[in-house]
């Protein structure tokens, strides 16, 4: 009987060890999107051709008032509740793996960084849905009025995509989605951790300057390997057919192709300071909040 009642006790525990790591990354993730979400806005609306940083956000606030930065919000936490939630889950446990597979010892960065790969890959295939109605909601001012779909949540944004195109549309852009998470990942994750083992173990920094100097170098090599994709994964997402039914783009190859021919490779980093301030510090703060949550909970033994 006792060993039945130790066995029901230690259940929650086994299950939280394995979920922890998923719920520490949603939860950090969605954070630092609530602070970050208006330069999310702006950035969208500069790769969409709409000008400046402070133009558009002079255009925003005069057209629509404040809540105009905020638009899409719903669908941005979605994303992370989802997409955050599977990448930085996936690769604290297979990091975890590698080190016990590596017997204890830090692991070369170029395992950590196939291990961002992975990880970008299936937060971006969980993910994608969500990524598709904020980048929807974000770009439906920039519609004409006869075209625009005025969704009013990213629930309902993922009802009518359903609805209207099928479950399968959920996951249109897919393919640049996951490409540009893998990318992302691969800067972010690994340069964290090699950063962290380099101001930590080698320059003797203590816990708040190894925290902010590793997110920092992690959200800009975030930004410098995502940008490229990240264009071209809004392009394609955000496309409408013509009079004809004929779409701009055939996919994701053809729209780095034509881009590349009509505006060359610097194309794909229009908006880089934009992307880069909303990129850096969404990274440096979802590192911070994960690394407090993880402080609390050791805190209070859970």
């Amino acid at each position: 009987m006792a060993d039945a009642k130790q066995q029901q006790a230690a259940a929650p525990t086994g299950v939280w060890k394995t979920i922890k790591p998923f719920v520490n990354g949603g939860a950090s993730g969605m954070l630092a999107t609530c602070v970050i979400q208006p330069i999310d806005m702006i950035k969208v609306k500069i790769q969409l051709g709409e000008g400046s940083a402070a133009q558009v956000a002079k255009t925003m606030y005069a057209n629509e008032g404040l809540g105009s930065f905020y638009k899409g919000l719903s669908a941005g936490l979605l994303r992370q509740a989802t997409y955050t939630t599977a990448r930085l889950g996936s690769f604290r446990v297979l990091t975890n793996k590698a080190i016990e597979a590596n017997d204890g010892r830090p692991l070369p960065l170029v395992q950590k960084a196939f291990i961002g790969l992975t990880a970008g890959a299936i937060g971006a295939c969980v993910g994608s849905p969500a990524d598709l109605a904020l980048i929807r909601m974000q770009a439906d001012s920039t519609l004409p009025a006869a075209q625009r779909r005025h969704y009013k949540n990213a629930f309902h944004a993922l009802y009518r995509i359903t609805a209207d195109e099928g479950v399968l549309a959920l996951w249109k852009g897919a393919g640049p989605t996951v490409v540009r998470a893998m990318s992302l990942n691969m800067g972010m994750l690994a340069s964290y951790d090699q950063s962290v083992e380099l101001f930590r173990d080698k320059l003797g920094a203590g816990e708040y300057q190894t925290v902010i100097g590793a997110s920092a170098i992690s959200g800009f090599c975030a930004a410098a390997c995502s940008l490229p994709f990240d264009y071209v994964k809004t392009q394609i997402q955000k496309m409408q057919p013509d009079a004809t039914g004929k779409y701009p783009y055939t996919g994701s190859l053809d729209c780095a192709m034509q881009t590349m021919k009509t505006g060359g490779p610097f194309k794909f980093y229009s908006g880089f300071p934009v992307y880069c301030v909303r990129i850096a510090p969404h990274v440096m703060m979802t590192w911070l909040f994960l690394n407090q949550i993880q402080k609390y909970q050791k805190k209070i033994g859970i």
